[in-house]
């Protein structure tokens, strides 16, 4: 049985509508990377020359589908999985962004320790998508941890 928990806004907002507007600024940056890579170009970093190095590296694809591809989907499951906790309220919702926030995390950390220790370069682009994850996870944690747990359904 879904269970609907108390939301406690943030600054007068419903927590899943901060996390979808974070889900959206995601999804315009893996957006934007995988459109380029699957088009065969490079990131434009401006100045810094990282996201081409990145981008070119046997690290930017699993299986033949560019990271960026994977990002997209990530972003576009996290964003309909934060309107629908807005919609409904129903806990499980937060939860499994909570969780698929973190997987995100974890991957992230492991792409970052690729381009500072093996890659030798750093994607901005990667980068400003990484951060938005973390944030969304912090954000999620730190509203999982506020909000009253669900009570059991009476009926």
């Amino acid at each position: 049985m879904l269970r609907r928990a108390e939301v406690r806004p943030i600054f007068g907002t419903h927590p899943g509508l901060i996390l979808a507007v974070l889900d959206l600024v995601g999804l315009a940056i893996a957006s934007y990377l995988a459109i380029v890579e699957v088009g065969g170009g490079v990131p434009v970093c401006g100045p810094l020359e990282g996201c081409a190095t990145v981008a070119q590296s046997e690290y930017s694809r699993i299986g033949g589908v560019p990271v960026a591809v994977y990002g997209e989907g990530l972003s576009l499951l996290l964003f309909s999985l934060a309107i629908a906790w807005w919609r409904t309220n129903f806990y499980a919702l937060l939860l499994a962004h909570y969780g698929l926030s973190l997987a995100g995390v974890v991957f992230e950390i492991y792409f970052l320790y690729l381009q500072f220790a093996v890659i030798r370069a750093v994607c901005v682009w990667c980068t400003s998508y990484g951060l938005s994850l973390v944030l969304r996870f912090v954000i999620a944690l730190a509203v999982w941890l506020r909000q009253p747990r669900p009570m059991e359904a009476s009926g």
